[in-house]
């Protein structure tokens, strides 16, 4: 009941639904236990009946059902105006009409007020009660106007339920845009995670590995050597850790002299060439940029250890394009296929889509690298 109350202007309609009965209660007359008297009481009985029915919720009446009760609220209240002496039974009249415009479409609501108009304008033209003669009959054809205050408060309700909803797709819309940034952030720190730690420890785990293998066959300096490996991946997955958290912070990357860290970092030959007129890349393209260099010289240590690692970042008009080409594995060595996690490519092609580059990625056929592997970024900045 408070709901109904507070939504919309139901209390307003409440109170002038209230107050109409009331003066019309006070005013109407003649009335009496017999005759006329009776029968005006009968009918401001009936019209204070129909008269509560606009306070029903609406959408509760079919359309056809609300135009019947309107019709017979109309008809009452034609009949009680052509007995009442005091005028005052237009009030019902008036009510009729107001509401038929604010419940009905605008082209039944005019028809039933024209008809209320004329209803009660002949009744009171006519000698068809006791109430010809007291009143006059423009009151009665002025009856149907109060429909255009019924059109125009449906129009201004039905502005403020479209503001309203407006406001309420454009919260969930908010809310939904929201959750997406969620999503993608958390799928961005999944790749970092996968690119920092997964390569990190994947690479401690196989060092370690090789050096209970070297122990177990009495290969002491073998097995030193394989645990100080260990340690370097253990500090350079630090240093990596560091850069990551460093670009969540979304600071900017000196490109450049990263990749070159990079290079220094990894065991074998590595080499860094550039194209063009260096110049500073937004955030994020260069992170991506690092972080396809991380995997792209990861998968050349894990598929192809001991192979030469050529990096080449050429900058464009219109666009960035970077390298990594690895050289065929060295004869003898054993690719550590297997260490990783499997989603080092994946990763890379959904980092560099978000700021809408391509990636390729491949064997290589011919020249110096052939039998390695190659892949290529390029981003529009």
């Amino acid at each position: 009941m408070t709901a109904w109350l507070t939504a919309e202007n139901h209390l307003l309609q409440l109170f002038s639904t209230a107050t109409g009965i009331a003066v019309c209660a006070v005013l109407v007359h003649p009335r009496g236990a017999s005759g006329t008297g009776l029968a005006v009481l009968c009918l401001l009985v009936l019209n204070s009946l129909l008269l509560c029915t606009r306070l029903i919720p609406e959408g509760t009446l079919s359309p056809r059902s609300q135009t019947a009760v309107l019709g017979a609220g109309s008809v009452a209240a034609a009949a009680l105006m052509s007995m009442d002496r005091s005028g005052s039974a237009s009030l019902f009249a008036f009510f009729v009409a107001g509401h038929a415009g604010y419940r009905l479409g605008q082209r039944a609501a005019v028809i039933l007020a024209a008809a209320t108009s004329l209803l009660c304008a002949t009744v009171l033209l006519f000698p068809v009660g006791s109430g010809y003669g007291h009143v006059s009959w423009y009151l009665g054809a002025l009856t149907g106007v109060s429909v255009l205050v019924g059109i125009s408060n449906r129009s201004h309700a039905d502005a403020l339920r479209s503001a309203r909803d407006a406001a309420r797709q454009a919260e969930l819309a908010s809310r939904s845009e929201a959750r997406a940034e969620a999503l993608a952030e958390r799928a961005r720190i999944a790749r970092d995670v996968h690119d920092v730690l997964a390569h990190s420890l994947a690479g401690v785990n196989m060092q370690l590995e090789v050096t209970d293998a070297l122990l177990e066959s009495g290969a002491v300096d073998e097995a030193r050597q394989a645990a100080q490996r260990a340690q370097s991946l253990v500090r350079a997955g630090l240093t990596e850790v560091q850069r990551t958290v460093r670009d969540l912070r979304e600071d900017a990357l000196p490109l450049l002299d990263t990749l070159r860290a990079m290079l220094g970092s990894i065991p074998g030959t590595g080499t860094l060439s550039v194209d063009g007129s260096p110049r500073e890349l937004p955030v994020r393209p260069a992170q991506v940029i690092v972080r396809c260099a991380q995997e792209g010289l990861t998968n050349a240590h894990k598929y192809a250890p001991g192979a030469p690692v050529r990096l080449h970042l050429a900058y464009g008009p219109d666009e960035t394009a970077f390298e990594v080409v690895n050289s065929a594995p060295p004869a003898g060595s054993r690719p550590l296929a297997g260490a990783g996690g499997g989603m080092g490519l994946v990763g890379m092609r959904e980092r560099v889509e978000l700021v809408g580059g391509t990636v390729t990625a491949g064997p290589v056929v011919d020249g110096d690298d052939a039998g390695g592997w190659r892949v290529r970024v390029v981003i529009p900045v």
